[in-house]
């Protein structure tokens, strides 16, 4: 049994992102953290409506998956990069070590959405094997309508070498997106069932399978 902790820093990434691997680390026996990184307020402009739908889809989400716990912090959603590095790296710290994960799935570095930068690099910082000395592997995940969306340039290339076979998974996922009404539309809009389909099957020809996830793995130490 290994402890998986899935960084999202929106509720959806998790799912679009890994939704399949994470349902088959469950499978498998692996207990999932879910930790979510920021929350939406009143302060930031959200209605009591949205707030309440908000909560509600978290809950489902969670019970959807069978996760072992929620984690959040509940940081300004949109404004990470307004907070000391400091004070967000402490919190993912505590963290790691309240879990102790023994694998870590990251956001892309190069993701367009600025919060995910900003976690990358905090998350990142409490991967150090001498500091937090239960993490076995560190991916990053691919993460429709923000690592698609990076910038042009070789250092921005998602370049996965690491595919995980989600066909069993492929339908539980999508009924886990359907839970996030607001947040996926129809085709071509990027956050798709169809393009969700499209990806899988993209990746999952580069694998040999039906379907796939795919990720880059940054470290991975043999115990």
């Amino acid at each position: 049994m290994k402890k998986v902790l899935v960084v999202a820093v929106h509720p959806d990434d998790e799912t679009l992102a890994a939704g399949g691997t994470l349902l088959r680390h469950i499978a498998e026996g692996d207990e999932v953290y879910w930790l979510i990184v920021t929350g939406m307020t009143k302060e930031l402009g959200y209605s009591h409506k949205v707030l309440e739908k908000r909560e509600e889809e978290i809950q489902a989400v969670h019970d959807k998956f069978g996760f072992k716990q929620t984690i959040r912090f509940d940081l300004p959603t949109t404004r990470l990069d307004e907070l000391p590095m400091g004070d967000i790296i402490a919190k993912f710290s505590k963290c790691f070590r309240d879990v102790e994960p023994n694998i870590v799935y990251l956001p892309f570095k190069s993701d367009v959405h600025s919060d995910h930068g900003v976690s990358f690099q905090a998350a990142f910082a409490c991967t150090k094997s001498f500091r937090y000395p239960s993490i076995e592997k560190v991916f990053m995940m691919e993460t429709i309508s923000e690592t698609d969306f990076a910038p042009a340039l070789v250092e921005s290339a998602y370049l996965p070498n690491h595919y995980v076979n989600i066909s069993p998974y492929l339908e539980k996922k999508n009924e886990i997106l359907a839970i996030f009404e607001s947040e996926m539309h129809d085709h071509p809009f990027p956050r798709s069932f169809r393009n969700i389909e499209a990806l899988a099957t993209y990746r999952g020809a580069q694998a040999g399978v039906e379907y796939a996830e795919a990720f880059m793995l940054l470290k991975e130490i043999m115990k």
